[in-house]
């Protein structure tokens, strides 16, 4: 049964079809999640319903606070709830880092029954793992359509300027009132589409993984994000008219990407490449003390620079690949952890080879995987050849006024070059870059984007 979304008079979105015989873990969908017009004054009802209790924590920062979280503040005390509002004040955007995450949990007293964000990403974020940590429920409000992390269970955090995962909690409510949501500004509904449109790498990356190394891939949810982001290009107009009909789309698809994190309880349909060289540009800029770009936006631009390595590579003759020579230019474990320290950062290079110990590889698991590779080339052609047209992702940014090149996002162009030959290394994940980084082309792709290393 193909997957299908619906929803009730109370604007409760229900999905079925999700059910799956393949080699992932399946956890079930039960959380409510509302997406419609002039919601705001129903939040105290979705609360109650849900049982949740009356004392809360509001987490927004100053800008989400006046879009809707004085509005929310006051639907919730209107109706009798006990809110302790935590507005956290930057001079510049609130980050989801040490500070912000320590405000939230310092507002929380032990009369606090739930906590509720007022915001996107980062608001949501620095919510959720106070949520993880505290062991209480938390009520996202959505404020932008500029991520897909409303329904994650995993926090991208800032932690002494290194960016990591953390595992968190789904929100127990999600409201996306379309009104509010129309508001944002066109750079944050294009940051949404760029977020949505790195979809069509991470499920090529999945699809790889499963070819190479065997690894489920779960068709439900591939179904999931693949029909969500094709409507979403099919109305890229409406989207940019901020139509309510165009809202909806674009934040269904946002939400639906999160909705597989739930299912399947990790990243793996929604992230791949392209979030690890986003990712790496804002933990690098803010440890720089330069503002980073919106996520999604990076993810958008990262899309556009790492597409054409697709192409290419589908065009390989992976037969003349002499695994000899290969042999002879693996790099050391010693160099590897030079470069990790040297592109990380001491802390964050140790950090992440502690946690993905994998991508240590013995020669025998990189021979085997080149000739995996060689003896499954067509169905990794057949994957690749799966994706639209670069020209056409490219026209529904362009519709958007989205930003196209790291150029455009004030990127310095070492971090630029030097992304592209580290993002791969971000985590054990499976990816092309990985691929052909095994196969000994990496150097010969990246050679517009030259970082000489030792």
């Amino acid at each position: 049964m193909p997957v299908k979304v619906t929803y009730d008079k109370d604007c409760r979105m229900t999905i079925t079809g999700v059910e799956c015989g393949c080699g992932c873990e399946h956890h079930g969908i039960d959380k409510d999640i509302y997406i419609g017009s002039g919601l705001l004054p129903r939040i105290p009802d979705y609360i109650r319903k849900r049982g949740l209790g009356t004392h809360c924590v509001l987490v927004a920062d100053d800008t989400t606070y006046a879009v809707a979280g004085a509005d929310v503040e006051k639907a919730l005390l209107d109706a009798g709830f006990d809110v302790v509002s935590c507005v956290i004040h930057r001079e510049g955007d609130m980050l989801p880092d040490d500070l912000s995450c320590g405000e939230v949990l310092l507002s929380i007293t032990r009369e606090t029954e739930f906590l509720i964000a007022v915001g996107s990403g980062t608001v949501t974020d620095t919510t959720r793992i106070n949520a993880e940590r505290t062991k209480l429920p938390f009520v996202s409000v959505g404020t932008a359509p500029s991520m897909d992390g409303y329904a994650s269970a995993v926090a991208p955090l800032l932690h002494r300027g290194l960016k990591i995962q953390r595992p968190a909690v789904c929100p127990e409510i999600i409201v996306c009132d379309l009104d509010v949501l129309a508001t944002a500004p066109l750079p944050m509904i294009a940051s949404g589409v760029g977020d949505v449109l790195g979809k069509y790498i991470a499920r090529v990356d999945w699809e790889l993984g499963a070819i190479i190394n065997d690894e489920p891939c779960c068709p439900v949810c591939v179904e999931m994000v693949t029909d969500a982001v094709n409507a979403l290009v099919d109305n890229v107009d409406a989207i940019a008219a901020k139509t309510p009909e165009g809202m909806r789309i674009l934040i269904e698809a946002l939400l639906l990407a999160g909705v597989t994190i739930m299912i399947i309880d990790n990243t793996r349909a929604v992230a791949s490449i392209e979030h690890n060289i986003a990712q790496y540009w804002e933990m690098i800029m803010v440890q720089q003390g330069l503002e980073p770009p919106m996520h999604g936006a990076s993810v958008g631009v990262s899309t556009l620079m790492v597409w054409p390595m697709f192409e290419r590579f589908a065009r390989e003759d992976l037969s003349k690949l002499n695994l000899d020579d290969i042999r002879a230019r693996r790099i050391s474990r010693e160099k590897r952890e030079r470069w990790m320290r040297h592109s990380y950062g001491v802390e964050g290079g140790n950090a992440i080879m502690r946690e993905n110990p994998g991508d240590f590889l013995t020669w025998e698991e990189q021979e085997r995987r080149i000739r995996r590779a060689q003896e499954r080339f067509a169905e990794i052609q057949a994957v690749i050849a799966a994706m639209p047209p670069l020209e056409r992702i490219r026209g529904a940014m362009m519709k958007l006024n989205a930003e196209m090149t790291p150029e455009e996002e004030h990127i310095p162009d070492d971090l630029i070059r030097r992304s592209m030959h580290c993002g791969k290394d971000y985590r054990t994940r499976y990816t092309l870059f990985k691929l052909i980084d095994e196969c000994g082309l990496l150097e010969e792709y990246l050679a517009d984007y030259p970082y000489p290393f030792e």
